[in-house]
């Protein structure tokens, strides 16, 4: 079987990403996988404008697969107003995926990704101390 130049660079970024969620703390997950939803949504984009509806159709389902994780990972019992409003925002994502896939329309692709663009900018803002003290050169504090 020859394996092309396209097929290792896939298994590179496979297993890139496989050793960034092994090596993740909480926090960092949830930032991989908003990058990982706002990246398939930008996808599904670009397979809009090439024509390609199987792999648009695809990165939605996969987009909509991790925008789920995110919301079943809320604590709606002790997380208040917030979780109650990002649980209400990953359902409204979720809608416009499936409005994006039914009408093969890239404006509701776009708005997913600038409201979970959104989040992860909070989300980044309130990493834990720690990680940032990791970051910085000698364990200094910034």
């Amino acid at each position: 079987m020859l394996m092309t130049s396209a097929h290792f660079a896939n298994q590179y970024r496979q297993t890139g990403v496989s050793s960034a969620v092994l090596d993740a703390d909480p926090h960092k997950l949830i930032a991989l996988m908003l990058a990982g939803a706002r990246e398939r949504a930008r996808l599904a984009v670009a397979c809009l404008e090439r024509g390609d509806l199987p792999r648009k159709a695809q990165a939605i389902t996969d987009a909509s697969a991790i925008i789920g994780g995110l919301n079943g990972a809320l604590n709606l019992e002790a997380g208040g107003e917030i979780a109650d409003g990002l649980h209400a925002l990953y359902d409204y994502a979720q809608r416009r995926l499936l409005d994006a896939n039914a009408g093969n329309d890239a404006a509701p692709l776009l708005e997913v990704d600038g409201l979970l663009g959104d989040i992860e900018s909070a989300w980044t803002a309130i990493a834990p101390v720690a990680n940032a003290t990791a970051r910085s050169p000698a364990g200094a504090t910034p």
